[in-house]
């Protein structure tokens, strides 16, 4: 079975806190025959809609097609964090690229924040915007590790939003006393994520965008994309599948790895709610299987823990995302959850994301590894400028490429499963 159905209904969104908090758009006739087009988009997140739509308001001709809902995926499922930055930390990327690609690839995460604001108040999406994400460490060495790599921003890339934080004043602002000291990036902020799935939806479609839902693809090549009942012929084809590629383009698909990624909707709050979180903040922990979470504007925890690395969603969700809640809030361990749901992003081995020319006529961007709402959102705009012949940030982008992940054969998904939970078990060691 699928990735697509194996833990979804067909054309039914998952019956997460988002879907029940997001009037969804009228739905998109499926694709059938042929049609023409200058651009035609394979997946309907935030890369390609973002790639649509920024392609239709330069003139083209775009055809966007889905194989569920727009939205349905990772794009609307996901913890609603905007970061700063790229995945990796800026001294990593000065050692691997040196200080001039280190600054254009920090560059571009600023930029990447500023479009997804931009589009926000652009086209009047009410995706709850608030400033702030807090980075926290589990121990005094990831805590200070936090400080020297803030103090760095704040000294070599002057990113004044930046707020140190000690141990007192982090248990003080996110009221547990897990966590040692950090930082709060006030230029960061978390989002509705499908409710701005949906914006940009719109938005695409206004701006002309021909969309096509339940439309799966099953075979694309430099300007032809069969999905559906129907073939587009189009000069470029854009692929924006991201962990649910499942063998349309290898090349792109050998350098990532879908996982799944749990989170859970408590009830509200009520009062309780200002001593867990007393600024409306985001919050990202510093452990390998990330804890992040934030409180919903109706005042519910969302909250984010647990990953798998098979193709089937566990049983019983928030049993998962219990574990890490109540090691960060003993005091909600019994809170009731009213939506547990999971979704399948796609991680590289670098942590960086996929922005490359498979062949020519051919692009195609991924692999986001967690911090996607910010960068896909980017992505999709730089393929869109790069199908229009302006290669410069997809020239930088491009740098980032990963290698591909070990091939192994049919030993390949439970070989790098097996190395995905080893580093869990660091986690919970304490290692």
């Amino acid at each position: 079975m699928s990735l697509l159905t194996i833990n979804d209904k067909a054309g039914r969104y998952p019956a997460s806190w988002y879907a029940a908090t997001a009037e969804p758009l009228a739905p998109f006739p499926e694709l059938r025959g042929e049609v023409r087009a200058d651009i035609a988009v394979v997946g309907g997140g935030f890369t390609g809609l973002s790639a649509a739509l920024h392609a239709a308001q330069k003139g083209y001709d775009v055809v966007l097609v889905d194989a569920q809902r727009v939205g349905f995926g990772a794009s609307g499922r996901n913890g609603g964090q905007v970061g700063t930055g790229q995945r990796l930390d800026q001294p990593t990327l000065e050692a691997r690229y040196g200080d001039e690609t280190a600054r254009a690839l920090w560059g571009l995460g600023l930029a990447a924040v500023t479009l997804v604001k931009d589009l926000i108040t652009r086209h009047g999406i009410e995706a709850y915007w608030r400033d702030g994400i807090a980075h926290a460490g589990h121990t005094k060495a990831e805590g200070d590790a936090i400080r020297r790599e803030t103090e760095h921003l704040i000294s070599a890339y002057d990113h004044p939003a930046l707020e140190l934080l000690d141990q007192g004043q982090m248990r003080a602002v996110i009221g547990s006393n897990a966590l040692y000291g950090g930082a709060i990036d006030r230029m960061a902020g978390h989002i509705h994520p499908l409710r701005f799935a949906f914006g940009l939806a719109a938005a695409a479609r206004d701006a002309g965008v021909r969309i096509f839902e339940q439309s799966q693809a099953h075979h694309v090549a430099p300007g032809q994309v069969r999905a559906g009942r129907g073939r587009i012929q189009a000069d470029s084809v854009i692929i924006a599948g991201n962990g649910y590629l499942a063998g349309l383009e290898r090349a792109t698909e050998a350098r990532f790895m879908p996982i799944n990624n749990y989170i859970i909707a408590t009830e509200p709050l009520g009062p309780r709610a200002a001593d867990i979180l007393r600024q409306d903040i985001a919050v990202a922990d510093s452990r390998f299987v990330v804890n992040y979470w934030r409180l919903s504007h109706d005042g519910r925890l969302l909250f984010g823990g647990g990953e798998s690395y098979g193709r089937r969603f566990p049983a019983d969700i928030a049993a998962v995302v219990r574990k890490p809640l109540r090691t960060i809030y003993p005091q909600l361990a019994d809170v009731r959850v009213d939506y547990a749901w999971g979704g399948t992003l796609a991680i590289t081995r670098s942590r960086l994301p996929i922005v490359h020319r498979p062949a020519p006529g051919l692009w195609a961007a991924g692999g986001y590894s967690g911090h996607g709402v910010a960068l896909a959102t980017l992505a999709g705009q730089v393929l869109a400028e790069a199908v229009d012949g302006d290669l410069a940030r997809f020239d930088t982008m491009r740098l980032m490429r990963p290698g591909p992940l070990p091939a192994l054969g049919p030993l390949r998904t439970p070989v790098l499963a097996l190395a995905m939970m080893w580093y869990a078990l660091r986690d919970r060691l304490g290692v």
